[in-house]
């Protein structure tokens, strides 16, 4: 099968459909509702910023749509595949060919170089080193780090730095990119060039979810998901600002 970058897979059409969802977490004797009936259904190339104050829920959604944590109940499926039914392995595999995920602390790995840290999804998949080669050239290319490929991440910016972690998220071709607070630890103009990257990838076809407090970052996206205390206390539709600004 081809591998060419950033195409969406044709394994799966690339939704989010999530009905019901409860998720609750207890502290000693207290129960925390961290998810509270949630409803939401994500089309493909949809982008889309979730806010709201902390201990909202915002995580944990992105955790539970990411398959990194089960809801106690409800159900979710991920383009086309019921996720409860699946096991430990298969939710591990359909999470490293279908979602990305970009971190505000990066989570590279200190002892590996940029292409390195970049290849490695490949390499755990078992991708012929000839062809992961030449896949990590492309998106170091793509993402304007090429000249940084042999350095560590500790020689890198910020900015630089949550490149190499976006190229990493995209370089198994997910359909899905999930980005929790991607802009956090990066000044102004870093964070703006992040934010370019994430939504030039979201115009090829990659559906992007964004978890941030930064309402000027969560105001760019085309919908709006709001959350308190566990629930979904709005969801609508924007004009996003690329458009708006098309549009003036």
């Amino acid at each position: 099968m081809s591998r060419d970058l950033l195409r969406v897979s044709p394994w799966f059409p690339g939704m989010i459909e999530v009905s019901g969802v409860n998720k609750t977490f207890y502290l000693g004797d207290s129960a925390v509702h961290a998810l509270d009936n949630i409803n939401l259904r994500i089309e493909q190339g949809d982008y889309l910023s979730v806010m709201g104050p902390s201990g909202s829920g915002k995580s944990t959604l992105l955790n539970m749509l990411g398959l990194l944590d089960r809801p106690d109940d409800g159900s979710y499926c991920l383009n086309g595949v019921d996720t409860m039914s699946l096991n430990e392995n298969e939710r591990a595999r359909l999470r490293r060919e279908q979602i990305g995920f970009v971190f505000q602390s990066y989570h590279l790995i200190p002892r590996l170089t940029a292409r390195e840290n970049i290849e490695l999804p490949l390499m755990l998949a078992g991708v012929a080193a000839k062809q992961r080669h030449a896949e990590v050239a492309v998106i170091l290319e793509k993402l304007d780090i090429a000249r940084r490929a042999h350095h560590l991440p500790n020689q890198l910016s910020g900015g630089e730095r949550q490149r190499v972690a976006i190229g990493r998220s995209i370089v198994m071709k997910p359909s899905i990119l999930l980005a929790d607070e991607p802009t956090g630890n990066l000044d102004t103009r870093s964070g703006t060039e992040v934010t370019r990257i994430l939504e030039d990838l979201n115009r090829e076809g990659i559906t992007l979810l964004v978890v941030t407090h930064d309402n000027n970052m969560g105001d760019r996206a085309r919908r709006h998901v709001r959350m308190l205390d566990g629930a979904i206390s709005s969801d609508h539709m924007h004009q996003q600002q690329g458009e708006a600004d098309a549009a003036g």
